[in-house]
């Protein structure tokens, strides 16, 4: 199985991508989604969006990073799309999922769902535009308002030559309320040739392997789930592969949210490390009842020096093999 760490805006970042992969289990991930409108943006968009690109496209520990395009010009997303993939993303993702109100209201993101032939046109002139040895994939929901048109929106990704689809398996009216409809996606797949990874409410490893289940897709895209619980992909491929996994205490966590080095980040304002830090415990939250006393300890600090300090008195190093060591030492 292939398990794919999501391109949540705002809040899985480079230093959030290489904390969560330094823990392990993931073998790829997707950015942020990059907005495009009618330029081909220069180098330093997608370094910024994707410093990994200053590391053959890879995470600290590795793991592969794929750059994700949101807009609706399709030869302008084209263009785009072949500059990423020159820079060393490992493929482009296309987003059709996203369900923000400002993007939909500009034409991107989940309100292309209404739109399959506009949908067919952009994945068809960005799979044209890249070398053939990259891979071009897409992410999309179950439909727009209902799931009415989903077969149209799945046969549109597959006959414009995409590589593999990601399918978030609710609607965007549904946004992010539970459940996730993966029995929905089984229907989907009979029509499909390509690589489907699945997606939404995956909380736990039981809730992974019933994903698996219901929608008939091995591989799988995790979100929320690994904010809520860092190690989660790493227990996931514990379990299916029947290997050990000590689980990360509480020291652990945040030893490696340290180790990330996000308080070090020159290229960010001084109270980033607080905000980040905070959004982050309100995720912990639902496996770590820590999460509760240390919010409360850091909520009125804004400076990342004071956070650190408060951070240090509990962090403590993970005991990992050998190899783990060396990785995270480097």
């Amino acid at each position: 199985m292939k398990l794919v760490l999501a391109p949540m805006e705002g809040v899985v970042d480079f230093k959030m991508r290489q904390l969560l992969t330094d823990i392990g289990g993931f073998d790829l991930c997707v950015t942020e989604f990059i907005r495009v409108v009618d330029l081909t943006l220069p180098r330093r968009v997608f370094t910024r969006y994707c410093p990994e690109l200053l590391n053959k496209g890879r995470t600290r520990s590795g793991t592969p990073v794929r750059i994700q395009l949101l807009g609706q010009v399709p030869h302008v997303l084209a263009a785009n799309a072949r500059k990423a993939v020159m820079l060393g993303s490992h493929g482009v993702d296309l987003n059709f999922g996203c369900p923000a109100k400002t993007v939909n209201k500009s034409k991107g993101g989940a309100v292309l769902l209404k739109e399959p032939e506009q949908i067919y046109q952009i994945i068809k002139a960005v799979r044209e535009a890249v070398p053939a040895e990259h891979v071009v994939s897409a992410k999309i929901r179950l439909g727009f308002d209902d799931d009415s048109n989903s077969t149209e929106i799945v046969d549109a990704v597959q006959s414009a030559g995409a590589s593999s689809l990601a399918i978030h398996a609710r609607t965007k009216r549904d946004g992010y309320k539970p459940p996730a409809y993966w029995e929905k996606i089984p229907p989907l797949l009979s029509r499909l040739s390509i690589p489907v990874v699945a997606n939404g409410e995956i909380w736990q490893v039981e809730d992974a392997l019933l994903c698996q289940q219901r929608s008939g897709c091995n591989d799988l895209m995790l979100g929320r789930g690994a904010l809520a619980m860092p190690d989660l992909a790493a227990k996931i491929k514990a379990k299916v592969y029947n290997r050990s996994h000590q689980t990360l205490s509480w020291e652990n966590v945040i030893y490696h949210i340290l180790h990330s080095s996000m308080h070090q980040d020159p290229n960010v304002s001084e109270k980033y490390f607080s905000a980040r830090t905070k959004q982050w415990l309100g995720y912990l939250k639902r496996q770590y009842p820590q999460a509760h006393g240390l919010f409360d300890e850091i909520k009125t600090l804004k400076h990342k020096d004071d956070v650190v300090l408060v951070l240090e008195k509990y962090a403590k190093c993970p005991s990992l093999d050998s190899n783990h060591i060396s990785l995270l030492q480097s």
